[in-house]
């Protein structure tokens, strides 16, 4: 910045300074309305939605959610029954959350052993020319 010597340069200089400030408040003015808009509750549920349904996977984990919820039930159905045990239901409950977590975090390996079995269980039987 060169020095002001005149009282007209120090008058441009204001106005400069005054011009720069008026359109960094309008920069900041407009960056506000832009955060306040994209935290509205419907802008917030609406781009949850679309990344949710943009998610490669999505039916992938929606399925191994299910199956990994459903084995923890069933395995504290097993353990529990109808008994009224305070400590078979924790027992219980501690299964089922352990259960439902290692289906969870090890669902491509259940995976691949289930289909494995299935084609174990499903598959052809060559028939053996000689003994026909």
């Amino acid at each position: 910045m060169e020095k002001i010597t005149t009282v007209a340069g120090l008058k441009k200089a204001i106005q400069i300074q005054e011009d720069e400030q008026a359109v960094k408040g309008q920069l900041l003015k407009d960056q506000l309305f832009v955060t306040y808009e994209s935290f509205k509750p419907g802008k917030l549920i609406g781009l949850t939605l679309k990344e949710m349904v943009t998610s490669p996977n999505l039916i992938e984990n929606v399925i191994d959610t299910g199956v990994a919820l459903a084995t923890g039930y069933l395995s504290r159905k097993i353990v529990v029954g109808a008994s009224s045990n305070v400590l078979r239901k924790i027992l219980g409950s501690m299964i089922q959350v352990g259960a439902a977590k290692f289906v969870n975090n090890h669902s491509d390996t259940i995976k691949s052993i289930g289909q494995l079995a299935f084609q174990q269980i499903f598959r052809r039987k060559k028939i053996n020319p000689d003994k026909v």
